[in-house]
C-alpha cells in the first residue's frame, strides 16, 4: 500500500515535469514580487532574478535525471536480454 501511495510522487514523463516545474515557477515568481515589495530598488531585483534562477536549475536537474532514468533503464532491459 506504502508503494502506491509513493508513485504518486515520482515523476515519470516530461510533461509531469513540465507542469511541476511550472508550479515551482509560479510560486518563485510570487515570491519574488513579495522581495520587490519588501526590498525595493536593486536588492530586490535581485532576490527576484535568484528566485526565478533557482526554478531554471532545479527544472534543468529534473528533466535531466528523467533521461538518465530512461537511459539506465534501456540499458538494464539491454542486460537482461543479453543474459537470456
Amino acid at each position: 500500500m506504502l508503494r502506491k501511495i509513493a508513485r504518486l510522487f515520482v515523476i515519470k514523463t516530461r510533461f509531469e515535469a513540465f507542469l511541476i516545474i511550472y508550479a515551482l515557477a509560479l510560486g518563485s515568481s510570487a515570491r519574488g514580487m513579495v522581495y520587490l515589495h519588501e526590498y525595493p530598488g536593486f536588492g530586490g531585483k535581485l532576490l527576484f532574478l535568484a528566485t526565478t534562477g533557482a526554478v531554471f536549475l532545479g527544472g534543468a536537474k529534473i528533466l535531466d535525471c528523467l533521461r538518465l532514468e530512461k537511459e539506465v533503464a534501456e540499458l538494464r532491459e539491454a542486460q537482461s536480454l543479453a543474459q537470456d
